[in-house]
């Protein structure tokens, strides 16, 4: 089960996603379907075919959008978390090799491995939940457990 939390930049982005699609996305569709089923023979018109099949992603998606921000709750930070690792964190770890990642934690809607976001609901995360700097963190991963230290906290992105 999903966990119902996202950050605010997160819920703007799906909002921004939803009324691109119904506002721009769909009504462009649903004008090249018109066109194309005025050509006739719509068995064979690949347009036409292409384009119904799009209108339903694309509404599949609107609903799901729709579904989805309301049952979300936008989490801001509080002030009074700093120092420790909670919802919306950004956190660089090292393990014993000397090796360092950065994630931030963030809800499962916003999961982006590319940029290390890592959903709350990630075996990471549930460890680092609560902990501090310099706080070692054991984590059950398929390869084994894996020891991990915190060595910074900040609830705005790294700069390198």
């Amino acid at each position: 089960m999903k966990t119902n939390l996202i950050t605010r930049a997160g819920w703007h982005k799906l909002d921004d996603e939803l009324k691109h699609l119904w506002k721009v996305e769909r009504p462009a569709v649903t004008q090249a379907v018109s066109e194309a089923a005025a050509l006739g023979d719509r068995s064979e018109n690949a347009e036409y075919i292409y384009g119904k099949k799009r209108l339903r992603e694309i509404d599949r998606r609107v609903r799901y959008l729709m579904k989805r921000l309301e049952a979300v709750k936008i989490v801001d930070h509080d002030p009074r978390q700093n120092g420790k690792v909670f919802f919306g964190a950004w956190v660089e770890l090292e393990n014993e090799e000397g090796e360092t990642v950065r994630y931030r934690i963030v809800g499962p809607d916003e999961i982006d491995t590319k940029n290390n976001h890592i959903t709350i609901d990630s075996p990471m995360a549930r460890a680092l939940i609560g902990k501090q700097v310099d706080d070692e963190v054991r984590v059950n991963t398929p390869s084994g457990v894996r020891e991990w230290y915190i060595n910074h906290i900040r609830y705005s992105p790294f700069e390198d």
